[in-house]
């Protein structure tokens, strides 16, 4: 029996199972089991080779954005119309057949946006390059989903290809910590009430990830499919939104019918008509957003503030990120900092290594000579 015959016999015995208290703690396990032999079947197929040739995309910019959804929604469309870059288009599937970067520069923030293959049934097995392009989508910074507004139900397809290669999308990583023992078998304490789970459960997912002595702290109201993630520890949380393509090809109630639904899925979502340049710009506008950019604009002393070129960092950046971003050595030259703007108090406002800096504040830094 193959790695892939386990886990089909896996599926189909929780299938059959029905879910209550007194079967959680089996129903964990087999999903530990079916966590396990997935890395497993990774490892092997790392080992012989069987990936195939991978996509490899030197990053740029500030920050990368990962094009997905299924063949034909019109992925190369949208990217062209935002870019500029030049990603073969035509009406029939599996048109792009790598990964194709453009670049979209914004409010001062260069975005890397990669148009990859369309995900097909089977792809987190590697079916139609499946796990490659699954691999780049593990690495951005941003998901962006793109559905065809008049078959909107093939997102579920791709959220469960996403989901079955361990891609967690708007989640948060569990709150559960391990801490592994000599002895005393395995103890479970928790910082808050746990409704979905009982201790148990947890304990017979610890031990069939080959945990037999640990002290457990939880602190967080986890679910049965959050706990295997935690002891899997192979799983990645990706921030995604979704933008619905094609817009004018439906009514507006219809538009507004699909809207509503997705967005009951925990999405925020954007009607778009790549192919007329309809709310592209206000698409731009929620990258931004979602990749959580902010503009600091640099004066330097006794000069003007540089308006035309911000420098683009993170939400929550502190003065220190922005002397690593700007030289490595100068936050060992740094002696103090003014900032105007919504961070400051008052404008001019002399201030520390640590103070945050909020979008448009305008920032001078005051160094030691060097050498």
């Amino acid at each position: 029996m193959t790695i892939a015959d386990e886990i089909k016999a896996i599926e189909d015995e929780i299938a059959k199972t029905k879910y209550n208290k007194a079967t959680q703690g089996h129903i964990g396990k087999l999903k530990a089991k079916i966590a396990r032999l997935k890395e497993d079947q990774e490892k092997h197929a790392a080992k012989s080779g069987g990936g195939g040739v991978s996509f490899d995309i030197k990053k740029s910019g500030n920050a990368s954005v990962g094009i997905v959804g299924l063949p034909s929604v019109g992925k190369s469309t949208l990217l062209n119309t935002m870019t500029g870059t030049e990603s073969e288009v035509a009406a029939y599937h599996f048109t792009t057949l790598t990964v194709i970067p453009g670049l979209l520069e914004y409010r001062g923030a260069k975005i890397q946006i990669l148009d990859m293959p369309g995900i097909i049934q089977g792809a987190a097995r590697g079916k139609g390059r499946g796990k490659e392009v699954i691999s780049v989508a593990r690495s951005v910074d941003l998901i962006m989903l793109v559905v065809d507004a008049t078959s909107p139900a093939g997102l579920q397809y791709v959220l469960r290809e996403l989901y079955d290669a361990n891609v967690r999308l708007n989640k948060k990583k569990p709150d559960l910590v391990v801490v592994r023992t000599e002895r005393g078998g395995i103890q479970v304490r928790s910082t808050v009430p746990l409704t979905q789970v009982e201790p148990e459960y947890i304990k017979a997912i610890a031990r069939e990830f080959k945990i037999v002595n640990a002290d457990i702290i939880v602190r967080q109201d986890l679910n049965t499919e959050e706990v295997v993630d935690a002891f899997a520890g192979n799983r990645v949380y990706n921030k995604a939104f979704v933008v619905v393509n094609k817009m004018d090809a439906v009514s507006p109630p219809a538009l507004r019918s699909i809207m509503h639904e997705l967005e009951g899925l925990g999405f925020k979502v954007i009607p778009v008509s790549a192919k007329n340049g309809v709310n592209i710009d206000e698409l731009k506008d929620m990258l931004f957003h979602e990749l959580k950019f902010i503009r600091v604009y640099l004066r330097p002393q006794g000069g003007e503030a540089d308006y035309k070129e911000p420098l683009v960092v993170k939400e929550g950046t502190d003065i220190g990120l922005v002397c690593d971003t700007l030289h490595r050595d100068m936050r060992t030259r740094f002696r103090w900092a003014q900032v105007w703007g919504k961070s400051a108090k008052f404008p001019g406002q002399t201030v520390g290594i640590d103070h945050i800096m909020q979008d448009e504040d305008v920032l001078t830094l005051v160094l030691r000579r060097s050498g």
